[in-house]
């Protein structure tokens, strides 16, 4: 119990400074927004709000119209993808396309083909936690 208690309140601390961070503008304070590379999507950009052995977490900025090919994370248990901002689009194989709101979390477990794109006319901010192996 004592160790389901501590995932919840490390997972909630996580949400809560991720939700934070959603609400920097990008190019503004400490976060720097890297673009991802050409062959892995386009209006893509993100930073790294947290690294370490056993956990990752994303901050992940979609443009108007961006694109993030179709992937996979090989080194990941699972990982979170959470929209804050905006209702971008994420497809999970083998499943069809979901149009997904704020808050909206979904699941994807290690090795399993996704990827998403921002139809919308502003920017979608999205937070990813990813579970290392």
């Amino acid at each position: 119990m004592r160790k389901t208690v501590s995932a919840s309140l490390f997972f909630v601390a996580v949400i809560w400074m991720a939700s934070a961070a959603a609400q920097t503008p990008s190019g503004s304070g400490d976060i720097k927004m890297n673009p991802v590379a050409a062959t892995s999507g386009q209006g893509v950009s993100n930073a790294a709000l947290l690294d370490r052995p056993e956990v990752r977490v994303l901050r992940v900025d979609l443009a108007p119209g961006a694109v993030r090919n179709i992937h996979t994370h090989d080194d990941t248990q699972f990982h979170l993808w959470i929209p804050v901002i905006g209702n971008p689009q994420i497809e999970i194989e083998p499943d069809k396309p979901l149009d997904v709101g704020p808050w909206k979390a979904q699941f994807i477990k290690g090795g399993v083909r996704h990827g998403f794109k921002n139809f919308g006319t502003t920017t979608a901010t999205v937070i990813e936690v990813f579970v290392k192996k």
